[in-house]
């Protein structure tokens, strides 16, 4: 495989995934704080409090880093962090924290992407109406300005929104996320939207303070197959697409939602303003993809129905066999990443694409010394980054690749049982080990550079 000279070769991560320390230097609780600590909601009842302890522990987990010879790292900034009770007094510590976390990065000619946004909306706005209520999308642009104010002379790289899909749908209908509701349609097209609002209003916030600043957004998409040609299955299809891409691509880049989408969610449109598309549709520097799965759907026969899936009339079809899905139950299908990086370039024309995560959870196991052998994430890993290299001769203009993830962490309503990691994390100890696929990707970006 060959890719671009300057192309960005780095892993992801998130602050509540993997920081811990919620209660130091003054962090405010999170919506994902409270979330966690409610009985049923993640597995076994664990939380997030220590994860990787990387709060403590950044400066070994950047060493890591270099080690793997990436040369660049997606971190997101936990908003309590900054602005405990999300608006008002500034904790100054929270700012040393990525303030010393972006210097080591630098010191080892790692560059610096920072998300904004993965899902920790600080609890005292949650109490006043969260996203549903439009003011916390200006209270976003003016955290956003914090940080930027802070940052943006070493960070180049900004991601205003990690996968607003999962924090509308997730959040608002399935409740399989914070903050838990359930079966509430509007309330999810609602926060859908403000979300939209506050990464239109980041925008210039931080191109204020950066100077050739490279932002942009990241969206979880997905291939949508047909799993027979009856008419409702063609039907289908477009529902789901519309459900899981469009919702945000077309508001980002046509200024409208898909006109059909509310109906099939069960809901009427959000409280839409004057300006709301020109602000959301701001200029961008690139879209964030992630990707782990395509989606193969039929239309809904009604001894098949589900309240949790959405819109109304999709089936999705998941009796896979156990050699075909990772542990989370997700259809490893490499070939769905130039898909979909090749459709969105022809249908959106971004300037420029970053896989901003790509991964996969499988069953590893330490053998107590210094290897994890995880053959199947080498396999996965080197799979979709043909992918990668096909998207690109075709056109699409990809410009890096960040794995999901650089550490195993709390992997959300899974708790610890899911290991997405190129590094291993004992979580009774907090030792690190460096998988075969960490080893793997190592030596592929080595070569890269060669």
């Amino acid at each position: 495989m060959s890719f671009p000279r300057d192309f960005l070769w780095g892993a992801a991560t998130s602050a509540y995934q993997i920081e811990g320390a919620t209660r130091e230097d003054g962090r405010g609780p999170s919506v994902w704080d409270v979330f966690a600590t409610e009985p049923g909601r993640t597995h076994l009842g664990q939380t997030g409090d220590v994860a990787a302890d990387h709060y403590h522990r950044a400066e070994q987990d950047v060493s890591l880093m270099a080690q793997l010879g990436l040369n660049a790292y997606r971190f997101s900034i936990a908003w309590p962090r900054i602005l405990p009770a999300g608006i008002g007094q500034v904790s100054e510590a929270g700012l040393d924290f990525y303030d010393r976390l972006v210097d080591r990065l630098l010191e080892n000619s790692i560059t610096p992407v920072a998300t904004l946004y993965h899902w920790d909306l600080p609890l005292a706005l949650y109490e006043r109406g969260g996203w549903r209520n439009r003011e916390t999308a200006y209270a976003f642009a003016e955290y956003t300005e914090t940080v930027a104010r802070r940052l943006g002379d070493r960070v180049r790289w900004w991601l205003t929104q990690n996968e607003p899909w999962c924090s509308a749908y997730l959040g608002y209908c399935s409740g399989e996320h914070a903050p838990g509701v359930q079966a509430d349609a509007q309330g999810a097209v609602d926060v859908g939207h403000h979300l939209l609002l506050s990464h239109g209003l980041a925008i210039p916030r931080i191109r204020a303070h950066v100077e050739e600043a490279r932002i942009g957004a990241a969206l979880n998409l997905f291939p949508i197959f047909a799993g027979d040609q009856r008419p409702e299955t063609v039907r289908a299809v477009q529902r789901a697409d519309r459900f899981h891409n469009r919702w945000f691509l077309d508001p980002l880049y046509l200024g409208e939602y898909p006109p059909e989408l509310f109906a099939e969610l069960g809901a009427t449109p959000p409280p839409i303003q004057a300006d709301d598309f020109k602000i959301i549709g701001a200029p961008t520097d690139f879209l964030g993809v992630n990707y782990y799965n395509r989606w193969v759907i039929r239309g809904e026969r009604p001894e098949n129905a589900s309240e949790h899936d959405a819109p109304h009339g999709v089936e999705y079809i998941r009796d896979l066999p156990q050699d075909a899905v990772t542990e989370m139950g997700w259809e490893v299908y490499p070939h769905g990443l130039d898909m979909i990086l090749e459709e969105v370039s022809r249908a959106y024309h971004p300037p420029s694409l970053l896989i901003t995560e790509n991964g996969a959870a499988f069953h590893d196991e330490w053998n107590g010394d210094g290897r994890v052998a995880d053959r199947r994430r080498v396999a996965y890993l080197r799979d979709h980054l043909r992918a990668v290299e096909r998207a690109i001769q075709h056109a699409a203009p990809v410009v890096g690749y960040f794995v999901w993830s650089l550490l195993d962490n709390f992997e959300w309503a899974q708790g610890y049982s899911k290991r997405f990691g190129l590094v291993y994390v004992d979580f009774e100890t907090q030792r690190r080990v460096i998988k075969d696929s960490g080893r793997w990707y190592a030596g592929f970006i080595a070569g890269q550079r060669a």
